[in-house]
């Protein structure tokens, strides 16, 4: 099998109108333009991936995520260079999003700088950029062995 990437990530929010705005705020700002906006899901294309964001069935409204219990821990989009990171940053914060932690560089990969937010719901989400040809870098091509 040779896939070429993760097509796409789907979220349900607890509170849909809060989630879909903050996410109408930062998705087209990041390159994914809005393909599916009415009263269930908030449907985003762009940078080779896609993000939804659906409404919760009743019984789930309201709730928040906890990004250590089973299900997704936290999403991330890789960024073409750090200003776009730090840009991120300033959009999350003016959107109301909570700041985990401000732009910064991390232990994983040479030159990793990422920033990481939650959304209304709590669930959490990355930008991060890493520069030249790792495994983590913008372009870079796994081979298998």
């Amino acid at each position: 099998m040779d896939i070429s990437g993760m097509a796409h990530v789907i979220i349900t929010a607890g509170d849909f109108e809060k989630s879909t705005a903050f996410y109408r705020g930062l998705l087209p700002a990041m390159g994914l333009g809005i393909i599916q906006d009415d009263e269930d899901i908030l449907y985003c294309v762009g940078a080779r991936t896609a993000l939804g964001i659906r409404r919760p069935p009743p019984d789930k409204a309201g709730t928040r995520a906890d990004q250590w219990r089973c299900g997704l821990h936290h999403y991330c989009f890789r960024a073409k260079n750090r200003e776009t990171v730090d840009e991120v940053h300033a959009l999350v914060k003016s959107l109301g999003g909570t700041i985990v932690h401000a732009p910064e560089d991390g232990p994983w990969a040479p030159g990793y700088y990422s920033v990481l937010f939650e959304d209304p719901d709590g669930i959490r989400g990355e930008v991060n950029h890493v520069p030249g040809k790792g495994v983590l870098a913008e372009g870079a091509e796994f081979r298998k062995t």
